[in-house]
């Protein structure tokens, strides 16, 4: 009997840690006692809860508008489905464009106007990081006695040690440094003969973790060793940014069992990626309940930016994709889900963004926002929780001075009060303004992933007249941005652009440096990781002093 009971006890365990157990297989049935609900973290014996709630952000990474089951995708996530339903599903959320946009804005609760990221995304070759000088998120529930874990993509600079996620605020750290790579091997190639291995456990390279683990399963199974090793008593901040569904498109052969009819090949591994991230995400629920978390935490869901469809994200209807400002570029799928929530099983149709997630988590926390930092988040939770109204009434998507392609924008076309060459959007109440070349503007509807290759046949476009440079919409009456109205209200247009002005004066100078090729992992042991070192800086300092003491005595003598 004894060895029975050791059998099934290793089965379930088993099934938690590597298969898709069901939530309501963990609910007392017959010849369950008890006990076992105790040790399940639930019923009677379940941990009393802190006033302080465990905080779980999970962070998917170029998941399209439209990939969700809610929102009426042919690839099943039941999880999300299931989690979103009996939570807060956000439908007027957004993030921005791109990976490193978002990531700083989430952990900053500043727009990349305000910290220098303003531009693209950091390169793995450039010295550059989210500046030290912005404090974080984890650092701020340090504050207040959280447990901080970071597991998944950082995407924020690690050229100098000072800028690893351990220096930034988080205990512990298990993941990528850089955007991408490879699932399996967890190499990277910026350029032919630039690759290293991209792994890391805190601040050294995670060599003993090479076994060929699929990323999204590898990052699960660390997640539920925190969460096994941790006191649920003391509060938790976990951050769990995925790689998937971000390209190279790669996945288990299991998970293309549902969408072998899938003839798009991108498609059909997005699909596989999905289902396993979906999977991925149950097991970390799972986990919570286990150890005793769930009753006392937030689980935030969000995707980064919107999909690309030539890597199989469908964003439809909105229009664009990943990289452009267009609707499909920056409104996200995105959820709460809590035992804390006073209204669950809602729709939240308020503006939200990503920048709000700071102070409404350090507030949640019982944590303290310095009076000094400016914040471009608000607190949001009530208007999550209550169904009250949002305080947030506009959001700047962006303002970046590098990019400017729009050949025939000028100060004209923005009436003497913005160049509309530089690529910017904003978004006020119902109204929405773009200005330079917001980018690939396509609808790209299901039928366009029906074949073996990309389609654009069947991609809609709208021709405008060559020149234009400044877009007007009605987000509100026209989410999907077909009908512009920029000739019809000129006094909407002037107003938006001089709020995007007046955003403009905070600015602050671009950091986009170029590459350094000190960063070649070649030089760093084969790893990617920290290579500017302070005391070289010092020593270069201190030589150009003296070249400069030199000059001034020589000087002084003639």
């Amino acid at each position: 009997m004894l060895a029975l009971g050791l059998l099934a006890g290793l089965s379930v365990l088993s099934l938690l840690t590597y298969g898709y157990l069901t939530w309501d297989s963990l609910r007392l049935g017959p010849g369950e006692t008890e006990a076992t609900r105790k040790g399940l973290g639930e019923g009677p014996g379940a941990v009393d809860p802190s006033s302080q709630p465990h905080i779980i952000f999970i962070l998917a990474d170029d998941q399209g508008f439209r990939d969700v089951g809610y929102h009426g995708s042919e690839i099943r996530t039941p999880t999300l489905d299931k989690l979103a339903a009996e939570g807060v599903k956000l439908e007027n959320y957004y993030v921005q464009p791109m990976c490193t946009p978002s990531r700083s804005q989430f952990i900053t609760g500043k727009y990349q106007i305000h910290t220098g990221l303003q531009h693209s995304i950091i390169r793995p070759t450039q010295p550059n990081c989210l500046p030290l000088d912005n404090v974080t998120l984890p650092q701020k529930l340090k504050e207040v006695g959280y447990s901080t874990h970071m597991v998944g993509k950082w995407h924020l600079g690690f050229y100098r040690r000072e800028c690893m996620p351990t220096q930034r605020g988080f205990d512990t750290f298990f993941g990528s440094l850089l955007g991408s790579g490879d699932y399996y091997t967890h190499f990277k190639c910026d350029s032919p003969g630039i690759c290293g291995y991209d792994l890391y456990e805190n601040d050294n390279a995670a060599w003993d973790h090479d076994n060929g683990i699929y990323s999204t399963q590898m990052y699960t199974q660390k997640v539920q060793q925190i969460l096994a090793s941790h006191n649920p008593r003391k509060p938790i901040f976990l951050y769990i940014a995925y790689q998937a569904v971000h390209s190279p498109l790669q996945a288990p052969g299991k998970y293309f069992e549902h969408y072998r009819s899938i003839n798009n090949i991108n498609r059909r591994r997005y699909a596989a990626m999905l289902a396993c991230l979906d999977e991925a995400i149950n097991n970390v629920t799972l986990a919570l309940k286990k150890y005793g978390y769930y009753e006392n935490s937030i689980i935030i869901y969000s995707s980064d930016n919107g999909g690309q469809p030539m890597a199989g994200g469908s964003n439809w209807p909105l229009r664009g994709s990943k990289g452009t400002y267009w609707e499909g570029g920056i409104r996200a799928v995105g959820f709460v889900h809590s035992p804390l929530l006073k209204n669950k099983g809602s729709v939240c149709k308020e503006l939200v963004h990503i920048t709000d997630w700071f102070p409404t988590l350090i507030t949640l926390a019982e944590g303290q926002i310095d009076e000094d930092i400016q914040l471009d988040g608000y607190d949001i939770w009530e208007t999550i929780s209550e169904g009250r109204r949002s305080p947030r009434v506009d959001i700047l998507h962006n303002i970046d001075p590098i990019y400017t392609k729009a050949k025939n924008g000028s100060w004209a076309a923005g009436y003497g009060i913005w160049n509309t060459a530089i690529q910017s959007a904003i978004r006020v109440n119902h109204w929405k303004l773009l200005t330079g070349n917001p980018g690939y503007s396509d609808w790209v509807p299901p039928q366009a992933f029906s074949n073996a290759g990309p389609n654009r046949w069947h991609n809609e476009r709208v021709s405008w007249s060559a020149g234009k440079t400044v877009w007007l919409f009605n987000i509100t009456a026209d989410p999907y941005e077909r009908v512009d109205l920029s000739a019809r209200y000129p006094d909407v247009v002037k107003q938006l652009l001089r709020r995007l002005s007046q955003f403009n004066k905070t600015a602050v100078p671009v950091r986009y440096p170029p590459k350094d090729p000190r960063s070649n992992p070649k030089l760093n042991g084969g790893v990617w990781g920290p290579w500017f070192k302070e005391d070289e800086k010092k020593k270069k300092s201190d030589k150009s002093k003296g070249a400069n003491k030199h000059k001034k005595n020589k000087n002084k003598n003639k």
